[in-house]
């Protein structure tokens, strides 16, 4: 394919990867020169113990802590702001993210406030970030997102119904710490959600018009990664190899969504936790399959390069054939994986497409890198088939 004339690769500031690195927390704090740091988590997360030990760690070096542990999912642009109100005087000098991509991208919206004087409505109306925010490390529990490598932040708009992307590399992190054992307690559920996520980012990055060597290089080595560990992780939760492969494919994922772009699968997914609150890696999933359906003949080639890597058997196929059968494995991997997908479990309705689409038709970031033009028609198509 041809690749863009120019093409970036962003990245966080340090990464550090592997069995207990999270102990190292209270030393990554230290070199970045904090005494006061603020973590931001979600109730599960809290719940689950897995802020104690960090806690622990930062109080034993003598750094304070300042605690918000009820970010909600798929938070919404008043919940965002409320938490930055509570805690802008609280005198903090870093910010943690710990937990799945809501808090890890809350994480990053705050720290930027708390350094700059813009609020968040001025961030989404894309005014101009002027300086980075505070230093922010970010402690992934879920192998999903991948919002721990972007410069990404994702929010919801209620008044939209729609869920809106702020993108400034001034949000890169500046260090994160990839610790599977973080992950080991994840509900099959969720793994497998967060893990179709993940591996949603890798396609559409390799497939997107924005696609570049950095971007396939990460794509390829995150869709083999995902593949060969995914339905492990979701049958055995203490399968620490599994969960080790997901925790790195989906960084790989994300540090392609740093330089590459999502496509369709994401657009029309926006619609669909805007206004049904449906989770983020849920919507991706069920969509996944029947967007790259449509998407097969724009880019056979390609998918017989995800084929590959996802390690099926397509020795002597033609390209066409080979993308075939990736798109086929897409929809035994949701069967594998209990993934539901069916637009009528969440209520929606036949009548409800057509204003899903006029919303999924605004995301044109997202759906201008779509390898094939997708109109209206086809979005509606593709909604229909899930109901």
């Amino acid at each position: 394919m041809a690749y863009p004339v120019n093409y970036t690769l962003l990245n966080a500031g340090k990464i550090v990867a592997g069995l207990n690195s999270s102990e190292g927390l209270a030393a990554e704090v230290a070199a970045l020169g904090a005494r006061k740091v603020l973590i931001i988590t979600d109730k599960g997360v809290a719940n689950a113990g897995l802020v104690d030990k960090p806690r622990q760690l930062l109080a034993a070096a003598g750094i304070k802590v300042e605690l918000v542990d009820d970010t909600p999912p798929e938070p919404a642009v008043e919940q965002v702001e409320a938490i930055f109100g509570a805690v802008k005087d609280r005198g903090c000098e870093l910010v943690i993210g710990i937990g799945g991509g809501s808090s890890m991208d809350v994480a990053k919206l705050v720290a930027i406030m708390l350094n700059n004087a813009i609020t968040l409505r001025q961030m989404l109306a894309k005014e101009p970030i002027e300086k980075r925010g505070l230093p922010t490390i970010m402690v992934p529990t879920t192998a999903g997102t991948g919002a721990e490598v972007t410069p990404n932040a994702i929010v919801l708009v209620p008044e939209e119904e729609l869920k809106v992307g702020i993108v400034s590399s001034k949000m890169l992190p500046d260090c994160v710490i990839l610790d599977p054992l973080l992950t080991v307690k994840l509900p099959p559920a969720i793994t497998a959600a967060t893990g179709m996520d993940a591996l949603t980012h890798a396609i559409e990055c390799y497939t997107s018009k924005k696609a570049n060597p950095f971007s396939d290089t990460f794509a390829l080595k995150a869709v083999s990664l995902i593949a060969g560990g995914i339905r492990r992780a979701y049958r055995d939760g203490g399968d620490v190899d599994a969960r080790h492969d997901m925790l790195l494919g989906a960084m790989f994922g994300g540090l392609c969504i740093a330089t590459s772009s999502t496509t369709a699968v994401h657009a029309l997914a926006y619609p669909l936790g805007g206004k049904y609150r449906m989770p983020h890696g849920l919507s991706n999933a069920i969509l996944l399959p029947h967007v790259m359906s449509f998407n097969l003949d724009a880019a056979a080639d390609r998918f017989r390069d995800i084929a590959v890597a996802m390690g099926l058997a397509v020795a002597g196929l033609t390209a066409r054939q080979a993308a075939e059968k990736m798109v086929e494995n897409l929809f035994s991997l949701l069967a594998d994986l209990n993934i539901a997908a069916s637009l009528k479990d969440r209520g929606i309705t036949a009548a409800e497409l057509d204003a899903m689409v006029e919303a999924a038709a605004k995301v044109t970031r997202l759906l201008d890198n779509n390898p094939k033009p997708m109109a209206k028609a086809d979005m509606r198509a593709i909604y229909a088939k899930l109901l």
